[in-house]
Parts: structure tokens; sequence; C-alpha cells
């Protein structure tokens, strides 16, 4: 029997309706601030990635689905989505269109990492982009939205952690204090953080290794290299926030995992995801528009998963189940041409959610699969019904039956 690939997940038709829920809510909300959607292709030129993400990161060198295709070309299915976009945007000229364009996606992404809770090697992820301001404002925007999705979702718990990483310049200058500071401790680095010691050291303070989180813990803070243009930026956007009523947390080691980040970098997390808290991340990408080949263009967005979301809704939400309205039994040859017609009408006129049997079952079979389903009505037509033109409409609930006139069934369910 050949069975999923490692790392992939059917979602079964008992599972749909808590995505269904969650995508209709990210179409609502998003929209409410005038975000636009924008649905790029599940894999691109493979250099789109080795330019915009890093040489060195992980995602890279160990986790993205690469091949050459029959004609040659070096094709890669997206390992994460703002890369895409921002191709996009450049590939037809949006940012001459628009002064801003804000976007957001629901899309799959696929990274060969090791598989765990809420964690897969093909995902699925929301999120936005907002493209053409340099403003505080639009930072605030942009992490007020994530912050308020999911609480109108009903996730609790939530704590919000910034940081500012500042322009390349400060950057540049950090990373040289940052690798002084790291070369006294070289030798018990991993291996992974040697070598970003000298690619990029600012990597190794996103380590999720126990002993190289004691290495960093007194490492200079970025935030004390800002130069005053990006500490006013990052002043007003924690001023924005307190007046939003938004908590949060400055997180000194919070850098983001992708080098086209700059200023401004935040996360989203609620300890009910336990060791594993993070729901969703994002930050400023002031370079990323021109480095891909397009005019100097300010950005800001954030990426979260939709599994993790949907863990959480999973253990502490009652999401609504689509159950059908009707269930109509059907009981000889011509009861089952009537039912036929008579569903279509119901479905069509009444926009109701209606079942008919095709397995030409007995009643009591057709009745036990009603419950089965949950059918909040059963409609009963056989010989004796034909005959009469009327019909018996069960309440599956009170289990009140009511037999009415043919022509009156579909104002019963009005």
């Amino acid at each position: 029997m050949i069975n999923n690939i490692k790392g992939t997940k059917d979602i079964l038709p008992n599972e749909t309706p808590i995505w269904q829920y969650v995508e209709n809510k990210i179409h609502v909300f998003f929209k409410q601030f005038g975000y636009s959607e924008i649905r790029t292709p599940k894999f691109e030129d493979t250099a789109l990635f080795h330019r915009s993400i890093g040489e060195d990161t992980d995602i890279v060198t160990k986790e993205m689905y690469s091949w050459v295709d029959q004609g040659g070309n070096n094709l890669t299915l997206k390992p994460e989505v703002t890369v895409s976009v921002v191709r996009s945007l450049i590939q037809h000229k949006l940012n001459y269109t628009n002064k801003i364009n804000r976007l957001y996606y629901i899309d799959s992404l696929f990274r060969r990492e090791r598989p765990q809770k809420g964690r897969f090697r093909q995902f699925e992820q929301f999120g936005i982009e907002a493209i053409g301001s340099d403003q505080p404002e639009q930072d605030v925007e942009v992490i007020s939205m994530a912050y308020y999705f999911y609480d109108s979702i009903g996730v609790k718990n939530l704590k919000l952690k910034i940081n500012s990483i500042g322009s390349q310049e400060t950057r540049n200058e950090y990373k040289k204090a940052l690798q002084e500071f790291l070369l006294d401790s070289k030798e018990d680095l991993s291996e992974v953080s040697q070598k970003r010691l000298i690619t990029n050291p600012m990597r190794i303070l996103d380590t999720k290794i126990d002993f190289e989180k004691e290495i960093i813990k007194n490492a200079p803070k970025i935030i004390d290299f800002l130069n005053p243009e990006d500490k006013k930026h990052f002043d007003t956007i924690l001023n924005y926030l307190d007046k939003l009523n938004i908590k949060y947390e400055i997180d000194h080691l919070l850098v983001r995992g992708l080098d086209y980040y700059s200023r401004t970098v935040f996360e989203i997390q609620s300890d009910l995801l336990g060791s594993q808290s993070a729901l969703c991340g994002g930050g400023r990408y002031d370079y990323l528009v021109e480095e891909l080949g397009g005019k100097p263009t300010s950005a800001i967005g954030f990426a979260a998963g939709i599994e993790r979301l949907i863990i959480i809704l999973n253990e502490t939400s009652n999401i609504p189940y689509s159950y059908p309205d009707v269930y109509i039994v059907s009981l000889g040859s011509k009861a089952i041409e009537y039912s036929a017609k008579l569903a279509q009408d119901l479905r069509f006129n009444n926009n109701l959610i209606v079942v008919t049997d095709t397995l030409k079952q007995s009643l009591k079979s057709q009745m036990k699969e009603a419950n089965k389903l949950k059918a909040k009505h059963t409609i009963i037509i056989g010989k004796k019904e034909l005959d009469n033109k009327k019909i018996i409409i069960k309440n599956m609930e009170s289990g009140n039956q009511d037999e009415i006139d043919f022509e009156k069934v579909r104002l019963y369910f009005k």
C-alpha cells in the first residue's frame, strides 16, 4: 500500500470544517483593513530564493525541494511567500500602479524539516505584505493586524515580542561587535554556529540550542547600536502600541531567520502551544524589492502557520460544523424520482444542505444514516405519501413530525 509522504498530512472530511472556518476568517478580517488577496505559483526559479533568503540559511542549504526540469530550468517548491510576492510585484509593476500595495495570501509551502507537532514538510501559511511605506505607522498597522486577528478568532494568552535590528549600517557595526564577543567562545559553539560566526553572526542569536543560549545571553544588544533615525522609528512604534493597549516585550535576541529583514522584527506567541510558542512572525524588509531588481521600495509583513492555529482552536474553541439540513428518505423507484427533484428545489431555492439515499436502503437504514450525519430534518417519501401527495417531515432534534402537502414543502423551510 502506498501511503502519504512523511511530513505531509491528509486533511480528512471531518477536519475540513475548521480549515474552512479559519480561511473564511482570514479573508473577511484582512479585507476589513483594505488588503487584497494575491496568489503566486507553487514553484519558482531557484535563484529567486538563493538571492533573497540567504545562502547560509537552513532553508537554502538543507530544506528546499529543488530540481532541474526537462528544459534544464532550476526550479524550487516555494519555501516561503514574501519573495514570490515581491517578484510578482516587480514583474507586474504593481508598485508603479499603487503607492502602497496591501496584500494578503493563503498558500502551501514546502520545507524538508524534521516533522513535529504543528510543523510539516508541506504546510499551510497565511500572511500579509504592506509594500510602499517606510513610516512607523505602517509597522503598527501590520503588527496590530496580526495581534487583533488572533484575538478576534479566540486565541488567548497572546504575547507580542518585538525588536529592531536597524538599518544595514547599524547591522554591519553590530555584527563586528557580536563577532568580537563570540570569538572568545568560538570553540564552545556548534559547528553550524562556528560557520555563521564568519558569514552572519546575527543568526546565532536565533539559536535553539540551550548551551548556546547561555553563551549569547550576555551578548551586546543591537538596540544599543541603532542610529538616531532607527531609534526614533522604533520608539514611535512602541508609543503607538501603548496607545492601542497592545502589550509587548522587547526581545533583544529576536532577529528573525531570514537575511532580508531590517528595522522592525516581531513575533506573536501563545503559551497554549507549549515549547513551539510562535504563532506568527514578521518584520520590515526595506531592501528586498531593490535586491530583486525593483526600484527602492519599503515594505513590512508577517507570515503565520495555519496548522499551529488549528491546534489551538481544536483544543479551545467550538467550531461550527455544517450538518445537513435535510436527509430525504425515499422508498421505491417513484419516490426516488420525486426525491431527486425535491432535493434540487430545496438546494437551489431554499439554500439548504440536502442529502439523498443512493443505495436503495431500507427505511431503518436510511434513518440510521440520517442520524449518523446529524441531519436536522428528515423527509420521508414512500408509496403512501405519493398517493396522498403529502410527505412526512421529522425534526430530528425534537422528534416532532408534520404531514405537509407536496406544494407547501418549500414554504415549510422558509
